[in-house]
């Protein structure tokens, strides 16, 4: 689609829908940047625009006069796609892009594109940094906090983007078309989203979309409805396994991390040289393997870029010891799933803080991970209650309740014993209490160093 004096809705006023709003403007678009938070002023969102952004603000309502002059509508990932207002816009038949959509729509070069449940983050940095050592214009955007739409002007045809993809980024997505997929693993989360595990699949695999014959996905072996997804897909299928050995893929057997084809097996590395640890943390360092030699990167160069690798930050990040106890910071375990991979990578006692905003998820399996691991459970968040009511359901006790996270470290710091752990590891998203994890996992770390 020409953009040019098209008249375009930006709906939602966060960090995606500004960057798309001012790359729309440099398409010279007419934009309208929509946020349905009527409590929300101008002037709130003008201090986020460059003074030179013409287009207009909308707060409210939209009114009919508005959506009969609309060419399209770009949807920034945290609106819903089945909210009222815009089914009745897809009603009236105005194409529904997401950002990245947009994004895609002037990119140039190749795409590297990874979605999962977990480890996205940290397999989004490594790939980043895997391209980073090899091509000489490497872009890392998405969901990781960088919009696409952003850096998507610098792109060239000979530069590389690396894009972290939610769930919800990827709903709306049509003619984005990466050179490389890779979908980590699928479990439950953003439920109170998607509403069914069947949707939420679909949203993940939706990163395939376009691909084809000509394009690679990397896939878990280990997560069976990803195996079951492979079976599908038109593009090439290249597998990683931390639990066997493949014919063709990258699979971790004992400390060795191998690359095979047709049996034929090249050694990558010894997880020793690794500084990041946790069967979770060795998948992603395979997925980010395949994507490498996927995009043409020499093993040399992959082999570099992965031991140099130090975790990211808010997981599983050590942040300090405070008399004889260890302190770690892994704020951007969310959901149970992440979280559990967290509670398996501590070697000794552990307090465990956790709790936050409820996306409709169930913590059955998370309390039996727990394994006689956990000491204590701190609980805070609008899902402390729901929480504490499954522990007990699972014969799990030393419970304690607490209203903030300074409460939460200090009570922490008070049942810890020298050679013991404190984790934060939430299993809950953050909102309602704090900006995003990022925030909550600062503050932590600002608690702890402050004992």
């Amino acid at each position: 689609m020409d953009l040019e004096q098209k008249k375009v809705l930006v709906f939602g006023t966060g960090i995606s829908g500004i960057a798309a709003s001012k790359l729309l403007q440099q398409a010279n678009a007419d934009v309208i940047l929509y946020d349905g938070n009527d409590k929300l002023t101008e002037s709130d969102i003008r201090s986020k625009l460059p003074v030179e952004f013409a287009g207009r603000i909308l707060l409210g309502n939209i009114s009919e006069e508005i959506i009969s002059t609309l060419n399209l509508i770009v949807l920034s990932p945290g609106v819903p796609t089945d909210l009222d207002i815009i089914n009745y816009l897809r009603d009236k038949n105005i194409p529904i892009w997401g950002e990245i959509e947009l994004a895609y729509q002037f990119s140039k070069g190749k795409i590297a594109a990874i979605t999962g449940t977990n480890g996205k983050t940290t397999t989004t940095t490594l790939v980043g940094d895997i391209m980073k050592i090899y091509y000489e214009s490497v872009f890392v955007v998405g969901n990781i906090g960088v919009p696409y739409t952003e850096m998507v002007t610098q792109t060239n045809d000979n530069s590389v983007t690396v894009a972290e993809m939610s769930s919800f980024q990827l709903e709306t997505i049509q003619s984005f078309k990466p050179n490389v997929s890779a979908i980590l693993n699928i479990t439950p989360d953003h439920l109170n989203r998607h509403h069914t595990m069947e949707n939420y699949i679909a949203a993940k695999v939706n990163i395939t979309l376009n691909q084809d014959q000509n394009d690679v996905c990397v896939l878990n072996y280990e997560d069976e409805a990803l195996r079951a997804v492979g079976d599908k897909l038109k593009t090439n299928v290249f597998y990683f396994s931390s639990l066997r050995e493949l014919e063709d893929g990258i699979y971790l057997d004992g400390e060795n991390i191998y690359y095979s084809v047709n049996k034929d097996k090249t050694l990558v590395c010894n997880i020793n040289e690794l500084n990041i640890f946790g069967r979770h943390s060795y998948e992603n360092v395979m997925a980010a393997v395949a994507i490498g030699i996927a995009m043409n990167v020499p093993l040399s160069f992959i082999k570099k870029a992965i031991t140099e690798f130090v975790a990211v930050e808010h997981r599983i990040e050590y942040v300090a010891t405070k008399h004889g106890v260890k302190y770690y910071n892994d704020s951007k375990g969310t959901n149970p799933d992440a979280s559990m991979k967290a509670i398996e990578s501590m070697q000794t006692p552990t307090i465990l803080i956790a709790g936050g905003y409820d996306k409709g998820s169930e913590y059955d399996q998370w309390i039996e991970a727990f394994g006689g691991k956990i000491k204590f459970l701190v609980l805070l968040g609008q899902t402390k209650d729901k929480i504490a009511e499954a522990a007990k359901q699972h014969g799990f006790h030393d419970i304690i309740m607490v209203e903030s996270l300074k409460e939460a470290v200090d009570i922490s710091a008070a049942k810890a014993n020298s050679g013991e752990c404190v984790l934060l590891s939430p299993a809950c998203a953050s909102w309602g209490m704090f900006k995003n994890y990022e925030e909550r996992g600062t503050l932590f770390k600002e608690y702890v160093n402050n004992l």
